[in-house]
């Protein structure tokens, strides 16, 4: 590896490291939306256990609860709401509430592009990268398109990185090649090495 690539990887470490926290800090300040897929879980009672889509009117409906707003609460608040309402029928219940699908997805575009952060996914059509890297203002002047790369989580909690070939795409057409994001995937576009 040249120093080139060495000094393009630390610049990458140092990026995936800080949007991570800002991940996680996203998630435990995250308000439950309408349309969030949550896992309710209450310890020790499986039959109340469900796999359940937020309403559009910010509900979800358990047994022998019935409806309950959990919209616009934070995990730890509608953990409570739901504990609160299931103590008539059960001893100091624990519940557990798990965001397995986020209504509002986004990506987050950094490095060498004019307004780097994050971008909404849209949900009725995919974005793909170069898509991202326009709404993030273009590449600037010092920008290396050609390394420009995807990280993207896998479902074993590894990192992926997906090069893209940027020149490929817009020069010679190759549209295959500008892959559609997946939520929470980060585009980082490196700087130019003169």
């Amino acid at each position: 590896m040249n120093a080139q690539e060495q000094a393009e990887q630390a610049a990458l470490a140092t990026i995936l490291k800080s949007v991570s926290p800002a991940a996680a800090a996203t998630q435990k300040n995250y308000l439950i939306s309408p349309s969030d897929l949550v896992d309710v879980t209450v310890y020790r009672e499986t039959d109340l256990n469900r796999t359940i889509r937020v309403n559009a009117a910010g509900e979800i409906s358990l047994p022998l609860v019935g409806a309950l707003k959990v919209g616009g609460l934070s995990i730890i608040d509608a953990e409570r709401v739901i504990s609160d309402k299931l103590r008539e029928f059960l001893v100091n219940p624990q519940i557990t509430i798990f965001i397995k699908e986020y209504s509002s997805k986004q990506v987050f575009i950094l490095g060498e592009v004019k307004s780097p952060g994050a971008l909404p996914l849209p949900s009725e059509a995919p974005m793909t990268v170069l898509e991202a890297i326009t709404k993030a203002g273009g590449f600037t002047g010092i920008a290396a398109p050609d390394r420009t790369r995807v990280i993207r989580n896998t479902a074993d909690g590894k990192s992926q990185g997906i090069s893209i070939p940027v020149s490929a795409i817009t020069k010679e057409g190759q549209k295959d090649k500008d892959i559609p994001l997946a939520p929470n995937d980060v585009v980082y576009v490196p700087q130019s090495f003169f």
